[in-house]
């Protein structure tokens, strides 16, 4: 295939996916500091510093207030990864790409874009914020499944398999991160523990099968184990790093590319969440993010360039 089809599906997938997280992310957050104990230090700041943009938000807001991040994360059109501009970036793909997609894709797309379009600003203040996001998180799920049923699992599909479990993978290390800045910020990091771990399991709907599988109460160091190193959790770091290896290895020209996703697969594993404490798992994280950036740079030198 052409590599700037396998470009553009490639894209609109990491935006599809991403659009969900960014969603993902201000729902829990939300949430969280409503469920801090009184007295705790939190500020909404953390989120553009979580998603990498904060020399952005830093650069337009001088106030860093929930409704400034809030309005930067999803409405700004001057923030690259803002919602917004995620879904019409993953719209603009999807129209160029119609001839190797389903066409109700280009539908399904098209309705989201319009949908958030016409709803953002509801979601700026708290009371129409929640029932956006959940409809923005659904439309996505919706459009991830239509793809897995629908489209040939063929090479296109592939791209969109990368796309998404990449998108994934560097979403959920960035979820454990908040949780790992969470606990910093406070001064007693143990009353916090229940707190912060579930509402990050939630930002990944990962409460129930978390209670399933590891059968514990909450604390850091089972939920940090089960999100990066379970193999069946479909957003654990450690199922899209494989689920990237199996992509990757039915593509032409994969050599290069495995040798990164093995090595980071590698550090996921020899990870000793019950060794790590707010500190040291952000420095972990921040390695994991890096590893997941090259492997990034690796796809678009080897069949996007």
């Amino acid at each position: 295939m052409l590599s700037r089809v396998a470009r553009r599906i490639y894209w609109m997938s990491r935006y599809i996916e991403r659009a969900e997280n960014i969603a993902r992310l201000v729902n829990t957050y939300h949430f969280l500091l409503m469920d801090l104990p009184r007295g705790t230090r939190a500020g909404w700041e953390v989120l553009p510093v979580i998603t990498g943009s904060f020399p952005v938000f830093n650069e337009r807001y001088t106030r860093h207030d929930e409704r400034n991040t809030v309005k930067f994360l999803l409405v700004d059109n001057n923030n690259p990864g803002s919602l917004v501009n995620s879904i019409a970036n993953a719209r603009e793909n999807t129209r160029t790409s119609r001839e190797v997609l389903p066409g109700q894709a280009w539908e399904e797309i098209n309705e989201l874009h319009l949908y958030a379009s016409a709803h953002v600003n509801d979601a700026l203040p708290r009371r129409g914020r929640f029932d956006f996001l959940t409809e923005i998180i659904q439309r996505s799920q919706q459009l991830t499944g239509l793809l897995a049923g629908t489209m040939s699992h063929d090479e296109a599909y592939d791209f969109v398999r990368i796309g998404r479990n990449l998108e994934r993978a560097d979403m959920t290390t960035r979820v454990i991160d908040i949780g790992a800045m969470s606990l910093k910020e406070s001064d007693e990091s143990s009353s916090l523990d229940v707190h912060v771990w579930t509402s990050m399991l939630r930002a990944l709907n990962a409460y129930q099968m978390y209670r399933k599988d590891v059968q514990h109460g909450v604390n850091c160091a089972d939920v940090v184990g089960f999100l990066l190193q379970n193999d069946y959790f479909p957003r654990s770091v450690a199922h899209c790093i494989d689920q990237l290896e199996e992509s990757v290895g039915d593509l032409p020209r994969h050599m290069d590319t495995l040798k990164p996703l093995r090595e980071v697969r590698h550090r996921v594993a020899h990870i000793k969440p019950e060794k790590l404490d707010a500190t040291t798992l952000h420095a972990q994280v921040d390695k994991l993010q890096v590893g997941i950036s090259s492997i990034h740079e690796l796809i678009r030198k080897t069949w996007f360039d």
